[in-house]
C-alpha cells in the first residue's frame, strides 16, 4: 500500500470459520482495515489479528446488525452465513448503500451432477437435484444476480469446493474418522474411492478472495476458486493414515448406501449429491483477476499438520459418537448385504465341482 492512501475497510459477516479466518487473517496482511461482524462465538479456537475490529450482532436479526453498524459503510462485505434466496434478498436489502462490493460466499457443489465435463469453468451449467445445500445457494445465487441486473447491487460471487485447515480435516465425518483409522478399526469409503477430487487449503482460498476485494472488475462475476491439487478419496485417506503412521482399513460402500443407512447424517446427502462426483476445477478467470494467486499448500504437508494439530487439541478432536454410530451402521449394513448375495450364488455344477 502507497504511503498516505486509505486502506481498504472490509466488513467480514461471520469470521472465525475455515476459510474466513483465514480471509481474515490474509487481509489484515494485506493492510486493509477489517472489522468482523458475528456472535462473539470463536470456532475451534482460531485466533484473530489484533488488528480486527470486533462487533457483536445476530446475522439473522436485521435490527442486530444495524444496531452493530450504524450508518457506517464499506469498500466490501463478505458473507459466509448467508443461504437460500430469502435469505439472499434480506441481505441485499440489508447492504444496498452499505458497500461498494457485497462478496457471496456460494459453493462450488452448485455446479451440474454427475459433472459431464471436466475441468470445471464458471460457466457451467448449475444444477445439483441431490443436495439442498447446493439448491439453496444456486436459489440465492440467482437471486443476487437479477438484483445485480435489475439494481446494479455490488455482488461479486466466490465458489468454493472442498476447503480446510489443520482443524478441520476434509473427511466426511470429520475426526472422528481420523481418530478410527488411527485406532486401526474400518472406515467406510464412498463407491469404490477413484472419484477425483479436489482440495483447497484455507489459506490458498484466501489469497484469491483477498485479491478480489476492492476489485470493480469482480462485480457482476462468479468465480470457483481451488487448487489444482487432485487426489482419489483413496489416496485421501492414505495420506491421513501415512500422516498418522498406520495403515487405513478402507471399506468401499456404495455412494447409494448412505441415504438409506444414515439418512439423518449430514454427509449422507453430501456424498451422494457431491463427493461422489469427479470434481476438477479450471482456475484461469481466478488467475486472470489476481494474477498471484498460486496455492502452495499439498495435502501432503497439511495432512501431517492436522496430526500435528490433533495432538495439542485432544478435546476438541476426540470421537463424536453420534458419527460412530452412522459408520458402524454402514459399515454393518455393508457386510451384512454383501453376505446376502454371497449366499445368492449358484451351486457349482457337478461338472464345475470335477474341473475345481
Amino acid at each position: 500500500m502507497n504511503p498516505g492512501t486509505t486502506p481498504l475497510s472490509v466488513l467480514y459477516l461471520g469470521g472465525t470459520g475455515t476459510i474466513s479466518a483465514s480471509c481474515v487473517r490474509r487481509s489484515v496482511a494485506a493492510g486493509m482495515q477489517v472489522a468482523v461482524l458475528n456472535r462473539g462465538r470463536n470456532q475451534r479456537g482460531r485466533d484473530l489479528p489484533a488488528e480486527v475490529e470486533l462487533l457483536t450482532g445476530d446475522i439473522t436479526d436485521d435490527a442486530s446488525v444495524v444496531a452493530a453498524l450504524g450508518d457506517r459503510r464499506f469498500d466490501a462485505v463478505v458473507n459466509f452465513l448467508s443461504y437460500g434466496a430469502e435469505d439472499a434478498a434480506r441481505m441485499a436489502d440489508l447492504f444496498t448503500g452499505r458497500t461498494r462490493q457485497y462478496v457471496y460466499i456460494s459453493s462450488a457443489s452448485i455446479y451440474r451432477k454427475p459433472v459431464l465435463q471436466t475441468p470445471i469453468v464458471e460457466s457451467a451449467a448449475r444444477s445439483n437435484p441431490y443436495l439442498q445445500y447446493a439448491r439453496d445457494k444456486l436459489a440465492a445465487e440467482d437471486v443476487l444476480m437479477r438484483r445485480f441486473a435489475d439494481d446494479g447491487f455490488p455482488v461479486t460471487i466466490v465458489r468454493p469446493s472442498h476447503t480446510y485447515d489443520e482443524a478441520n480435516p476434509p473427511l466426511p465425518g470429520d475426526w472422528t474418522i481420523v481418530d478410527r483409522i488411527a485406532r486401526g478399526d474400518e472406515i467406510v469409503v464412498h463407491g469404490d474411492g477413484t472419484s477425483l477430487w479436489t482440495l483447497t487449503h484455507a489459506d490458498d482460498l484466501a489469497q484469491g478472495l483477498v485479491g478480489l476485494l476492492g476489485d470493480q472488475r469482480a462485480v457482476g462475476e462468479a468465480f470457483h476458486i481451488t487448487s489444482d491439487e487432485v487426489y482419489t478419496w483413496n489416496q485421501i485417506y492414505t495420506l491421513i493414515a501415512d500422516a498418522l503412521g498406520v495403515e487405513a482399513r478402507l471399506v468401499h460402500v456404495p455412494s447409494e448406501f448412505y441415504p438409506l443407512a444414515a439418512p439423518d447424517w449430514f454427509w449422507s446427502d453430501l456424498i451422494l449429491g457431491d463427493l461422489a462426483h469427479s470434481a476438477v476445477f479450471d482456475n484461469a478467470k481466478i488467475r486472470r483477476y489476481v494474477p498471484g494467486f498460486a496455492p502452495v499448500v499439498p495435502f501432503h504437508r497439511a495432512a501431517r499438520q492436522m496430526v500435528r494439530w490433533r495432538a495439542e487439541h485432544p478435546v476438541e478432536t476426540g470421537p463424536d459418537p453420534v458419527v460412530e454410530g452412522y459408520v458402524d451402521r454402514l459399515l454393518r449394513g455393508y457386510h451384512v448385504s454383501r453376505e446376502a448375495f454371497a449366499a445368492l450364488a449358484p451351486e457349482p455344477s457337478v461338472d464345475e465341482a470335477d474341473a475345481a
